[in-house]
């Protein structure tokens, strides 16, 4: 899924590459990966939850 700081990081890399701007085009590379690294630390927190979860689960059937 891709998440608001990757849109906007694209849109930034793009605008720094059609104005010839090094500094926004690295911007935009920079809140990307930002992105996607929110994105993964997302999904790590779902994973752990769900777990948890699943461990309150199996104790609450016993």
């Amino acid at each position: 899924m891709v998440n608001k700081e990757q849109v906007e990081g694209k849109v930034t890399e793009a605008k720094g590459k059609v104005t010839g701007d090094d500094s926004e085009e690295l911007k935009g590379k920079i809140k990307e990966k930002y992105g996607e690294a929110k994105e993964k630390a997302e999904e790590l927190v779902d994973e752990v939850a769900g777990k948890v979860n699943d461990l309150f689960d199996k104790k609450d059937k016993k």
